[in-house]
């Protein structure tokens, strides 16, 4: 996938990392994808796009949502009313979610414990075509392509509280 920095540091010895640089996917689309996985375990990011892929659930549009139409799948999540389903940019992330998976396996990690803590995705140079139109004239026919950055870790074991308050000893000031 590439080699370089990342624009995150993992917090834990446990994690695995991926990225796709100048992919030609929009931008905007694999955005909103990214954040609607962002903070998910691995394994139900990658069943939530399976669906996502099947027209079974939607990918909810946050931010780039202008002319996106309403949908009742949308209901499930409370921050938008506007969703779509992009095919390429979920089959994208997906190849990014696999890839991330056996660079898990690879190091030894539990994989069904994996949390994905950060994914970016950035707006890459635009690729230049033109468009003929009427009248002689040519227009510029740009697209828009993405570099996307994963990382994923390892969830940490859950502490359990003790149930007395006595095993805690508080301070207090006089």
């Amino acid at each position: 996938m590439g080699s370089g920095t990342y624009s995150a540091k993992p917090s834990s010895e446990k994690f695995a990392q991926a990225r796709g640089s100048n992919w030609r996917v929009h931008f905007k689309n694999t955005r909103e994808v990214a954040h609607a996985i962002k903070g998910m375990d691995l394994q139900y990011a990658k069943k939530y796009l399976r669906d996502v892929s099947e027209h079974k659930r939607i990918i909810p549009y946050t931010r780039f949502k202008g002319s996106i139409g309403r949908h009742a799948q949308c209901k499930e999540f409370k921050v938008s009313t506007t969703g779509r389903w992009p095919a390429k940019s979920v089959k994208f992330v997906s190849w990014l979610l696999e890839n991330v998976e056996k660079n898990a396996e690879a190091k030894d990690l539990d994989l069904e414990n994996l949390r994905i803590t950060h994914i970016q995705v950035n707006a890459a140079a635009k690729m230049r075509r033109r468009t003929y139109r009427a009248h002689g004239r040519i227009n510029a026919y740009m697209s828009s392509p993405c570099h996307i950055e994963m990382i994923v870790q390892q969830a940490e074991e859950n502490v359990e509280r003790p149930d007395d308050d006595s095993a805690v000893v508080k301070s207090t000031r006089n």
